[in-house]
């Protein structure tokens, strides 16, 4: 049973950087494709990074591109999300997710078998 847990949320100030950590317990996550979702009060969620479990390459959201990047630590345990230049825009519950190996399309929520409870972003000065 892969369990994901995130961390890393809380108050960032606008034009501040996010750092956002996905931590699995049950397995490690060098052969999983973890995407980054966020959802936030009358939107849709929305993927911002993804890295796949074959090859760790990585892809970024349309709407987040340039200000995303994903990584996974050397232990094989931990997925980063970072984030520059956060406006109140940005605030939601942000989450990790998982799926075996690969997905077909990283941003579709419904490839992705495994979920962490999320973590609240609030953006404000």
């Amino acid at each position: 049973q892969v369990q994901l847990v995130e961390s890393g949320g809380g108050l960032v100030q606008p034009g501040g950087t996010l750092r956002l950590s996905c931590i699995a317990s049950g397995t490690r996550l060098d052969y999983y494709a973890i995407a980054w979702f966020r959802l936030a009060p009358g939107r849709e969620r929305e993927v911002l990074s993804c890295i796949s479990g074959i090859d760790s390459t990585t892809l970024n959201g349309d709407s987040v591109k340039a200000r995303v990047r994903i990584s996974r630590d050397g232990a094989g345990n931990t997925v980063f999300l970072e984030m520059d230049s956060l406006t109140p825009d940005d605030a939601a519950v942000y989450y990790c997710a998982a799926a075996p190996l690969a997905v077909r399309n990283c941003s579709f929520y419904q490839e992705y078998q495994y979920w962490g409870q999320g973590t609240q972003v609030t953006v404000s000065s």
